[in-house]
């Protein structure tokens, strides 16, 4: 697990606040949801995990340093 700075977790919540629509692009775990899942952010946490709520109902947050999402439109394709 990777440290966040006070400046970089700032950053993260400001580019992923509540209600911001994501993809997951990747995620070591086996119970991961699926490439391409996507969600709805419920915050971000004092260590700098995005805290989703999958559309397929999956609990895992996004780990800062570890896995990857990206912010989607819902008119994204």
């Amino acid at each position: 697990m990777r440290i966040i700075s006070k400046e970089a977790l700032q950053a993260l919540r400001e580019r992923f606040p509540k209600g911001t629509r994501v993809e997951l692009v990747q995620m070591d775990d086996p119970q991961a949801p699926p490439i391409g899942t996507r969600g709805t952010v419920r915050g971000v946490d004092d260590i700098g995990s995005i805290l989703v709520a999958w559309d397929n109902g999956c609990g895992l947050n996004v780990a800062y340093g570890e896995d990857i999402c990206r912010k989607v439109d819902d008119t994204d394709a």
